[in-house]
């Protein structure tokens, strides 16, 4: 077990180091990119990246407070699944209901790494190996995609 000090600094290192691994790479549209805080433009519209001890995940997190409008926003996505799916490579994990670490409702598509363990240190190539071909491909959807959700802005 790591201490409260000892875990935050391994998540800010493994953080740092992915950033750092991302930051030449350009976005799908050939601008630079902050890879870690991923600006998709549209409000309650995120992509977010989670590891610790047990998994790691990437996802399309829904977070609008209105449950009526984060429905919409998922069957958007919904309608778009073929394309995130032929964009990525890979059937991703639908949840219309889901909840943020601190128990608000969200909606996630998501992929999974488990077991993975961000507190070890030889883990960390895998977690690299994991997030960044998917991010990039997130990118390339998003790229296309963010369009569809004009009408929502």
């Amino acid at each position: 077990m790591y201490s409260k000090i000892e875990a935050a600094h391994l998540r800010q290192a493994f953080w740092t180091t992915f950033g750092q691994y991302m930051q030449p790479v350009p976005s799908a549209e050939g601008v630079p990119t902050n890879w870690i805080n991923y600006k998709t433009g549209l409000k309650h519209v995120y992509f977010r990246l989670h590891a610790d001890g047990k998994q790691a995940r990437i996802a399309i997190e829904i977070t609008h407070p209105d449950a009526g409008l984060r429905e919409l926003f998922f069957e958007q996505f919904r309608e778009l699944k073929a394309m995130l799916e032929e964009t990525t490579g890979e059937a991703w994990t639908w949840a219309p209901e889901a909840e943020d670490a601190n128990g608000q409702p969200i909606a996630r598509i998501y992929q999974e790494l488990v077991p993975a363990n961000l507190f070890n240190r030889d883990d960390w190539p895998r977690l690299i190996s994991f997030f960044k071909p998917r991010l990039m491909a997130l990118d390339e959807f998003w790229s296309t995609a963010q369009y569809a959700f004009e009408e929502l802005r």
